[in-house]
């Protein structure tokens, strides 16, 4: 095992000194014209040589016979198979695939023309109506990433496309929760259709992440409250180190990417399973004995039978897709989308320089929610949240340091100290003293900035023995009120800084950013993560993870975000196994709403 563990470190650092060799000063190679990089001539010699063998090395010859060399299709397109006697094409990884596609997928069911004569209901139209609804999703979703991130903002036409990726949202994910009820009322999980119901289940929590994370990448006000209110739930997982709601760069990639390929697949799959296992059947009086209750499982798994009627696949999907083209476009031109600007550091400064410089004098003092909040920013405890004993904040440590003095106070001040003589020697002063003498300051200078006044713009403290602090204070005052503050949190990133976790830290510290958001709200207390800002619709399919902050004895207590994670996940694991929970799947049997689905196969069937 050490010797194991010693190859591996060797092979680091090999690797270490490649990757530094690699990034050191390029050779270059001038010929004519041209100038090209020693790196560049290797990988074009190494492809040529590849090409060279790829010419000249004979191909293995593998097995020839007739059967194999025989065209694989007809002109009439039909498969050929092989003679009875030589099923050599059989054996082949493609026609096995190909076999086992055509067996449970036939083109029958795959591009249905007739559908079971029970299928005679609107509920069974808002499964192809949350996929028409999808497409607009999608397709406005690519002309935004097209127009560029800043583009809706900027852009009336951008602001447009916006508003229609909006409101498809909105009716994709009601479309989808009516489809959910449906099914839910059909038990239509009956018949070995538990693998539709639950990939049916995970699609509307993949969509639920889409849009979550869709709010997050909106760079607006209500983004940067969500993020910043969002972050302590993700926190108490232990994933707020790797998963970070306020890096909107890391959002967004989540957004347009990852999260799409997955929902896609999700719904991909569905609809096969849909396509393969049909749509289940009218639900029939529970069975009294064994052999009866088998008898009708065996008659709900099997094909259907009964009557038929037809079916017109293509010709709903394009009705469909009409219909919520043109009500997506008509919310849109009517009713727009929400985009209350954000908030930074400069505006709070400006709008409340009070909050802010009392705020500042926290950092400083280390009482912030900042500067004790704990992992993944520091080794404080006052946001550590635990259940039965395990923390996984704690678990997962410290990834993104914060020291508040230092991040929010000392280091941008140190920007400015060589052009301000008096900052200089105050910084000089207050980073010599002793802790002990700093806290002294820091304490006196949060009493005495509750009574500060403004003259002309410029800030009077009364006097107190707080040292060097009252300079620092007012000069960071000065520095955020020009932008260099939100400057200079971002620019502590590369070029293309999209982390705004420090200024967005710093904003949640103070008490403008909170009562904005209690103005609209937006507060977990007001169901605040349902809501979006003005009177535009939010996310009404979160009630189940708000619901558990307006419960008073779950609400008070200082696990209340982890409580909140635990119990919808709870909820999500039982919503996606109700095909296997007695009593849960019986529900529809014992509130018959089936019954109105299907009244009109009752009368005729």
């Amino acid at each position: 095992m050490e010797l194991a563990e010693t190859h591996n470190i060797h092979a680091m650092n090999i690797l270490s000194v490649v990757i530094a060799a690699l990034n050191s000063p390029g050779h270059y190679v001038h010929w004519s014209i041209f100038t090209i990089s020693l790196a560049n001539i290797i990988i074009v010699a190494v492809m040529v040589v590849i090409f060279g063998l790829a010419v000249l090395l004979p191909f293995p010859k593998g097995r020839r016979d007739e059967e194999l060399e025989r065209p694989g299709y007809d002109d009439s397109g039909e498969h050929i198979r092989p003679h009875s006697g030589h099923r050599a094409n059989d054996k082949m990884w493609t026609a096995r695939l190909r076999n086992f596609a055509l067996r449970i997928l036939p083109p029958g069911k795959l591009m249905p023309d007739r559908q079971p004569a029970y299928v005679a209901s609107w509920i069974y139209v808002f499964g192809v109506a949350t996929l028409a609804a999808l497409g607009m999703v999608v397709v406005s979703g690519i002309v935004l990433a097209i127009g560029g991130v800043d583009w809706w903002h900027q852009s009336a036409f951008g602001h447009f496309v916006n508003s229609i990726h909006l409101w498809g949202v909105e009716l994709f994910m009601a479309f989808m929760v009516i489809h959910l009820w449906g099914k839910f009322w059909m038990a239509a999980w009956r018949g070995k259709r538990a693998l539709t119901w639950m990939t049916g289940v995970l699609s509307f929590a993949v969509s639920i992440l889409a849009c979550f994370t869709g709010y997050l990448s909106q760079q607006n006000f209500d983004s940067q409250w969500i993020a910043t209110n969002g972050k302590d739930a993700i926190n108490t997982t232990g994933l707020g180190s790797f998963f970070n709601l306020m890096n909107f760069g890391q959002m967004l990639t989540w957004h347009i990417v990852i999260i799409p390929l997955i929902l896609l697949a999700m719904v991909v799959i569905h609809v096969l399973l849909v396509r393969i296992r049909g749509v289940s059947h009218p639900m029939t009086k529970r069975g009294r004995s064994r052999a009866e209750r088998r008898a009708i499982k065996a008659a709900e798994a099997a094909d259907w039978k009964g009557p038929t009627r037809r079916y017109d696949i293509l010709k709903e999907a394009a009705i469909a897709t009409a219909i919520v083209l043109v009500l997506v476009l008509a919310l849109a031109g009517t009713l727009s989308s929400p985009d209350e600007p954000p908030v930074t550091v400069a505006t709070w400064s400006k709008i409340a320089p009070a909050d802010f410089m009392a705020t500042t004098a926290s950092e400083l003092a280390g009482t912030s929610e900042t500067a004790m909040y704990g992992p993944p920013y520091n080794n404080g405890s006052s946001s550590v949240q635990s259940l039965g004993g395990i923390s996984w904040q704690k678990l997962t440590g410290v990834h993104q340091h914060i020291n508040a003095a230092k991040t929010f106070v000392l280091s941008p001040l140190s920007k400015i100290a060589p052009a301000n003589p008096q900052l200089a020697k105050a910084l000089k002063q207050y980073e010599s003293a002793p802790g002990v003498q700093q806290k002294s300051w820091d304490n006196a200078y949060l009493k005495a900035v509750d009574g500060v006044t403004f003259k002309a713009n410029v800030p009077a403290v009364p006097k107190t023995k707080d040292g060097p602090v009252p300079t620092m204070v007012a000069s960071e005052l000065t520095m955020a009120q020009s932008g260099a503050i939100d400057t200079d949190l971002l620019a502590q990133q590369p070029f293309y800084g999209t982390n705004y976790t420090k200024p967005l830290l710093f904003l949640e510290d103070g008490n403008y950013f909170a009562s904005k958001a209690q103005a609209q709200h937006l507060t977990g207390e007001q169901w605040g993560v349902m809501n979006e800002t003005g009177s535009y619709p939010g996310q009404p399919w979160l009630w189940l993870y708000t619901l558990w902050y307006q419960i008073p004895s779950l609400s008070a207590s200082a696990n209340i975000d982890l409580i909140a994670i635990y119990l919808t996940g709870l909820a999500t694991v039982l919503l996606l196994l109700v095909p296997f929970l007695p009593g849960i799947r019986d529900v529809p049997r014992l509130i018959p709403i089936h019954r109105l689905i299907w009244r009109r196969w009752s009368r005729n069937g």
